[in-house]
């Protein structure tokens, strides 16, 4: 029975998707910071789909301690997910360097390490998944989410640039950009019901993504045309608009 890391698992995405592959057969490592309240979850999956379970330790921001971490949990999983992200508040991230930093780091440069390292571990073996949550805020810079958006950016260019590393390695990596999901994250944002997703729904599109082989996912395709259409628009006209 093959395995699945799930980093970042306190989320409502990562808990979707941990019942997802649950649900498929698969054993299922929580990771996150304060992991012992991701006992009930460890319960739950037990229980429910009668595949082993646990919760572990991780802090995605202690980039020296990645290699660490990854030793700790024994064999390699088959598969490894970065659910990690915060968003932070889009005001504060551009007033305060701190804030802004804290974005960038949580949404690029501590999920890019860890899947960096994990990538390499699996080329080693010659057989493994990694799947990167990312946003379609990272396929322009818009004024609204300028640091959210250029750190989701980064790691949606890293992800291109290890599946294009370790191409034929027998290492598959898949990038998904779910758009707006109806989460604690996004409560409180004004969103259209045709753009926003289920947690449950990304969660099933994460799954058949691996299943698939798929390369770059939109959780909605909707958000494929969106973008296409954000992308188009010349930058002259572009940075007067607030979008």
């Amino acid at each position: 029975m093959s395995t699945v890391l799930i980093l970042g698992a306190h989320s409502d995405i990562a808990r979707a998707i941990a019942r997802a592959y649950a649900k498929n057969g698969r054993n299922v490592i929580l990771a996150a910071r304060r992991h012992e309240r991701l006992n009930a979850d460890v319960a739950d999956l037990k229980l429910r789909y009668s595949v082993d379970a646990r919760a572990v330790e991780f802090d995605a921001l202690d980039v020296a301690g990645h290699a660490r971490f990854l030793d700790g949990l024994g064999e390699l999983p088959d598969t490894i997910i970065s659910v990690v992200g915060f968003m932070g508040d889009a005001a504060a991230n551009e007033r305060d360097a701190e804030a802004a930093a804290l974005v960038m780091h949580s949404n690029y440069v501590g999920p890019a390490t860890i899947l960096g390292e994990a990538a390499n571990r699996m080329a080693a073996r010659g057989a493994g998944v990694v799947i990167g949550i990312s946003s379609v805020a990272g396929e322009r810079g818009r004024a609204r989410n300028s640091v959210y958006g250029s750190a989701k950016a980064g790691f949606t260019a890293y992800l291109s640039g290890l599946r294009n590393r370790l191409y034929g390695s027998g290492v598959h990596v898949i990038t998904v950009l779910p758009g707006y999901v109806a989460t604690r994250m996004t409560e409180g944002m004004t969103t259209l019901g045709l753009m926003t997703a289920q947690p449950p729904e990304v969660a099933d599109a994460v799954l058949a993504a691996e299943l698939r082989r798929r390369d770059v996912i939109y959780v909605r395709p909707i958000w494929r045309l969106v973008m296409a259409v954000i992308r188009a628009i010349p930058e002259p006209v572009f940075k007067r608009l607030r979008i």
